[in-house]
């Protein structure tokens, strides 16, 4: 935040002639409304890491599920139902300050509150629908399923993620959105060279109505196999001529010719192999339990235990991960260049960090840790560089 404010006053070199200094001081003043935010759910995802742990919160929540049914399967669905429960709620007058002050202040801000409502009973009971019958699941399967439990799910942990990735786009998006297949012809047509040219096979082109809830713009592709769908925000196609339109879809088609997709979910079950290992060790050590003020050794508990503080332990894990997300992203722009036009791809850029109001001067220690996309000033400068 000190980084970004230093260089509040003067638009970067590389974007002069195309940033104002008041769209970069927008910017600026965004992104630390957004940090400002950011330092309190720390402080309160910190709070609940305590409370929850040292505290004794999740004993507590262990004793009230054991004192409402027998079953001990059914009691670790109601404490782990319990705590995401209370972490949702504790965590929902930020999302409500986020959405409708600072967002709203910025002029990003569409969505109404009874929309937020909509969304918000949507997500909790898509979230029961899924999440019960798969925490019942894991944990049959660490009762019954002896010591090699982890390897069962494993693959039940995969095959869950596979069917997701196959039906999102057709069963669980159009719950929240509206995808209409793309109309204009001009731009379908150019859009379907490029796919011809890139290899590409879809079951559509889609847009998608998120300017019903923020003016902010973006494109995708999703799915697998033939459910694969490609979607522009109905926002970016406002903002963005063809030429740019193209050359935004030509950098999401470099994500899939370059198999990112594949090798992240290759990466996610490597991970999470290594992950349920790791819990399987630490379920049967005694001193994980006491270390975190809980008594009772169950397989909920050891659960609840080990996904409340892994993220503290992964922390150093991140500029690895970041970084391999801003190759990928490299990638993409390279496959782009090829495939469509260099500067196209850069005045998109240029129009969307412009009218998303993307911070041009990130803190390059902050950004080794968190920032999944590369600097906006050495992505440009890459593709510049390919032009003809």
């Amino acid at each position: 935040m000190r980084h970004v404010w230093q260089h509040r006053g003067q638009v970067p070199v590389a974007f002069a002639e195309s940033v104002s200094l008041d769209q970069h001081r927008k910017a600026a003043d965004y992104t630390l409304a957004k940090g400002r935010v950011s330092l309190l759910n720390l402080a309160l995802e910190g709070g609940l890491l305590l409370l929850f742990t040292l505290g004794g919160g999740l004993q507590w929540l262990q004793d009230r599920a054991s004192g409402l049914i027998d079953s001990p399967i059914w009691q670790g669905v109601l404490l782990l139902l319990g705590l995401m429960f209370i972490s949702s709620a504790a965590e929902l007058p930020l999302a409500l300050y986020r959405q409708f002050r600072i967002e709203a202040r910025f002029g990003f801000n569409r969505q109404t509150l009874a929309g937020f409502s909509l969304d918000l009973i949507k997500q909790v009971l898509l979230g029961l629908a899924i999440g019960i019958p798969l925490i019942l699941l894991t944990l049959w399967l660490m009762a019954r399923m002896g010591g090699n439990w982890w390897l069962w799910v494993w693959l039940t942990w995969m095959a869950f993620n596979l069917l997701a990735l196959a039906v999102y786009p057709t069963f669980i998006a159009p719950i929240f959105n509206t995808f209409t297949p793309l109309q204009d012809a001009n731009l379908r047509s150019r859009i379907e060279r490029l796919l011809d040219r890139a290899g590409f096979r879809s079951s559509g082109v889609f847009v998608m109505d998120g300017s019903k809830r923020s003016s902010h713009s973006n494109a995708y592709f999703t799915g697998l196999g033939q459910a694969k769908r490609i979607v522009f925000f109905d926002t970016l196609l406002g903002q963005l001529d063809p030429d740019q339109t193209e050359a935004v879809l030509a950098h999401e088609l470099g994500h899939y010719k370059r198999r990112h997709v594949v090798k992240r979910i290759v990466l996610m079950f490597v991970f999470s192999l290594v992950l349920l290992l790791a819990l399987a060790w630490l379920k049967d050590a005694a001193w994980f339990y006491s270390g975190l003020n809980v008594a009772d050794r169950t397989d909920a508990t050891a659960l609840a235990l080990f996904f409340l503080v892994l993220p503290v332990f992964l922390f150093p894990v991140m500029p690895l991960m970041s970084s391999y997300s801003r190759r990928h992203e490299f990638q993409a722009d390279a496959f782009a260049a090829e495939h469509s036009r260099p500067e196209h791809l850069v005045s998109a850029l240029v129009k969307m960090y412009r009218d998303n109001a993307s911070t041009l001067t990130p803190d390059p220690i902050h950004s080794v840790f968190y920032d999944s996309h590369p600097q906006a000033a050495e992505r440009i400068a890459r593709l510049q560089a390919m032009v003809v």
